[in-house]
């Protein structure tokens, strides 16, 4: 009977040990979210450049890179990925921009975005993303030296 009221406990402590341990708290190369493995919460990378906006990728046109499932609005894009994607794919990884520049790591809100010199950067909020507008350059600089140590931890 003892051995029955011990296993909740048991299981806890192994829970916590896999939440713990370096492996688990690893940062994805690309961000999903936690329950997901849709890239950039399942929005069209491509879009961003040819349509200026964000638009909501289709499953029908998916694509498996990094680590994630990118989705895209339809089969001109899917395939300009395929051909290029680090032209495509956004900045650290998709994760806020700012917040990658202040050596943290946030999710994001597919509509905020900015297009700079040719590269997708992504932002967490209005107030974070009218933040990032204003000093776009000198934030750039600092999470790009920020990114490399982020992904090592």
């Amino acid at each position: 009977m003892k051995r029955i009221t011990q296993l909740p406990v048991i299981l806890l402590v192994v829970i916590i040990g896999l939440l713990t341990s370096g492996t688990a708290l690893a940062l994805d190369p690309v961000y999903t979210g936690f329950f997901s493995n849709k890239a950039i919460k399942g929005y069209d990378t491509v879009a961003y450049f040819t349509e200026n906006k964000a638009i909501k990728g289709s499953q029908e046109y998916s694509f498996d890179y990094k680590g994630a499932q990118w989705l895209f609005s339809s089969a001109e894009n899917l395939a300009l990925f395929k051909a290029d994607p680090e032209k495509y794919e956004p900045q650290y990884g998709g994760y806020c921009a700012y917040a990658v520049s202040q050596n943290q790591t946030a999710s994001i809100k597919p509509e905020l975005f900015t297009i700079h010199e040719g590269k997708l950067y992504l932002n967490y909020n209005k107030s974070i993303n009218d933040k990032w507008l204003k000093e776009k350059e000198n934030y750039i600089e600092s999470a790009n030296e920020h990114w490399p140590t982020l992904l090592a931890d």
